[in-house]
């Protein structure tokens, strides 16, 4: 069973935006969390991509 979040701190997804605009198929995902309070707005984080072969910037999706 997931545990239920306490105070600010949420689970937010990251898809990489260069595999997206390639059209190829598949995705590349990531799952964190970040503190609401803080980081206000998205996230922006440069993660691998396993199907490019490289290091790509991933951004929050909703």
């Amino acid at each position: 069973m997931a545990k239920k979040a306490k105070g600010n701190r949420v689970q937010v997804i990251l898809e990489c935006t260069e595999h997206k605009a390639s059209g190829m198929p598949g995705t590349s995902r990531y799952v964190t969390t970040k503190n609401r309070k803080n980081t206000t707005e998205r996230l922006e984080l440069k993660k691998y991509n396993p199907i490019l072969k490289r290091v790509t910037v991933h951004k929050e999706i909703k």
